[in-house]
């Protein structure tokens, strides 16, 4: 019998296919991204091994089996959601479903409290509904065709931009309706009588209208502290490029609620920098901070030195070390008012809800109120480059 692989395995997985190309796309393991799929700006809801991102509602208790999140027997009907918002995203999920359990994955939840399909969308997982069989949204739209679902691994893919919602099993669209009366909020898989059995798992999402806010031509839409030492420029390659330091490159545009994706190369060993988000115009410095600093202790990528990349500084550390020196990764950055979390290459590093009472400056305490980006330069060694920069709002 094949032992299930534990999640340093599937990581040194998404590395290896990192350096095989995209055409080892159709061959990623469960639970993990493809090259292309980084590439695309996916990122993972579940690790494989964990439930870290995702918090119960309700009785009901739900547990990591065999690679996959599952009901736990016994334990009453509840909800299983994630602890971030998302608006505007594609979401894939295989479910495991048996004939008994009532089940459904939920969109745009309220972040607290009971979750309904009154409050939010629910497609159903129940070949047996009368009225909204599997497929369907309940309350907004009835699935088209046949479905048969039960004792086998299915696949949705759900897309919901706007108010336009569109749901395909098994490579089929089942649901193709527009409804306007939920625009964000978490995710959320149900047992609703916490009955039978019911999995989920390669739960990936892709946000969706993302903008770009770096033209690779030239820093237009961005401004440099003055009277420090980085220095910034657009490289012939394209990239933006920060060497030296200190330094504080600002963007033009500002941010309270909102999903970041950029790329980032580190060109050195256990180089330091950061992404600051939500931070004070022309302050050096002083927003929240998503470290970049691809170092851990020994050989063990879940101590990283210094908060490690994507570790969010003085706050919470990465989880993990996921990125490495002298190769390009992906960082996502997601706030919506106190929760922060943050992606390295698809994987979620941290999840971190600020406790601190209010204050304009984020290094001091909570700041809601939208702020600039910004690249750090660190010091004398500073040498990164960035390029992909875009970013889209939450409504």
């Amino acid at each position: 019998m094949l032992r299930p692989m534990h999640l340093s395995e599937r990581l040194a997985s998404v590395l290896l296919l990192a350096a095989c190309g995209s055409s080892a796309f159709a061959q990623s393991p469960p639970n993990t991204l493809s090259p292309a799929e980084v590439s695309a700006g996916w990122i993972l809801l579940f690790d494989g091994e964990t439930t870290f991102g995702w918090a119960p509602r309700g009785e009901g208790q739900w547990e990591v089996s065999e690679g996959a999140l599952s009901h736990r027997p016994g334990t009453g009907p509840g909800m299983l959601s994630t602890t971030t918002e998302f608006a505007d995203f594609e979401l894939a999920a295989e479910f495991w479903v048996d004939a008994t359990a009532n089940s459904g994955v939920f969109l745009r939840c309220p972040s607290e409290g009971e979750i309904t399909a009154e409050n939010a969308y629910e497609v159903n997982i129940y070949d047996a509904h009368d009225t909204w069989p599997t497929g369907s949204i309940n309350l907004v739209a009835r699935r088209s065709g046949d479905v048969s679902t039960v004792g086998r691994w299915n696949r949705y893919e759900l897309r919901a931009q706007g108010d336009h919602l569109v749901i395909r099993l098994n490579g089929q669209t089942v649901v193709d309706a527009r409804d306007s009366k939920h625009t964000r909020g978490t995710l959320a898989l149900q047992n609703l009588k916490g009955e039978g059995v019911v999995r989920f798992r390669n739960l990936k999402l892709r946000p969706l209208g993302l903008e770009s806010i770096f033209n690779g031509r030239d820093l237009a839409g961005w401004q440099a502290i003055p009277g420090r030492k980085s220095v910034y420029s657009v490289t012939p390659e394209g990239w933006l490029n920060v060497k030296d330091g200190n330094g504080d490159l600002q963007s033009e545009g500002e941010y309270a609620n909102f999903v970041f994706q950029l790329e980032i190369l580190s060109n050195g060993t256990h180089l330091n920098s950061g992404v600051f988000f939500r931070a004070q115009r022309g302050q050096f410095w002083s927003g929240y901070e998503s470290q970049i600093r691809n170092q851990w202790e020994g050989n063990d990528r879940s101590r990283p030195v210094d908060y490690g990349t994507g570790g969010l500084y003085n706050r919470q550390p990465a989880r993990r070390v996921v990125s490495n020196d002298r190769e390009w990764f992906t960082m996502t950055i997601l706030a919506h008012g106190r929760h922060l979390a943050t992606w390295v290459n698809g994987i979620q590093v941290t999840d971190f809800t600020d406790p601190r009472p209010p204050h304009q400056s984020a290094r001091q305490g909570y700041r809601a109120e939208a702020g600039v980006l910004s690249l750090q330069g660190h010091d004398p060694t500073t040498d990164l480059s960035f390029r992909n920069l875009r970013i889209v709002e939450l409504p």
